[in-house]
């Protein structure tokens, strides 16, 4: 019998730790997770699929293969959804602890992190949403994972992203869920 071929995709990040967590995963459902480390064009817009929408559609014109891009957020309930798409953005600009301190004193801290993965190929634009309900840790936590995995803690866990490691956080997170949506559709999917 014919051992099965791995099935390529790019993925389009200039974030390697995106791409770890990513091809951990991905092995596992007999894809190999190609990584094209160039940075992803993003428009600036209040919603996670305008974005990867257009991030995929200018990288498909640039390599002219099908791929994945995604983009994540982190949404804060008390601040009304805040940062939410421009979550990388505030992290260089205020970091953890800014988020921390626009918390101060609050007792809301309920908070979702939700990822939004675009597949484009030469006869579709697709999208996977992922998201984790949760909350933002009091303090920064762990020094595993990357963004502001050190001060979110998913629901029914008592540690942060960044206490976790990469196959701990892959069970609960956002991206997580996106990639496995997407890798579920990828294997019934024929071009």
């Amino acid at each position: 019998m014919k051992k099965e071929e791995k099935r390529e995709i790019i993925l389009v990040t200039s974030n390697e730790n995106k791409f770890k967590e990513m091809n951990s995963i991905a092995q596992n459902f007999n894809v190999s997770l190609i990584w094209f480390n160039i940075p992803k064009v993003e428009i600036q817009a209040d919603s996670l699929e305008e974005i990867v929408k257009f991030s995929a559609i200018i990288a498909y014109n640039q390599i002219n293969r099908p791929l994945i891009v995604e983009d994540s957020g982190l949404f804060i309930e008390a601040l009304n959804g805040f940062p939410g798409p421009y979550s990388n953005y505030v992290r260089r600009k205020i970091g953890m602890e800014g988020i921390i301190r626009l918390l101060e004193g609050e007792k809301n801290r309920k908070a979702y992190f939700s990822t939004v993965l675009a597949y484009v190929d030469s006869t579709q634009l697709k999208l996977f949403e992922g998201r984790v309900y949760g909350s933002i840790s009091t303090e920064i936590r762990g020094t595993k994972g990357f963004g502001y995995d050190p001060i979110f803690i998913p629901d029914g866990v008592n540690l942060t992203f960044g206490e976790m490691s990469t196959e701990e956080k892959n069970k609960y997170s956002h991206r997580a869920i996106a990639f496995r949506k997407f890798l579920e559709y990828l294997a019934t999917y024929t071009v």
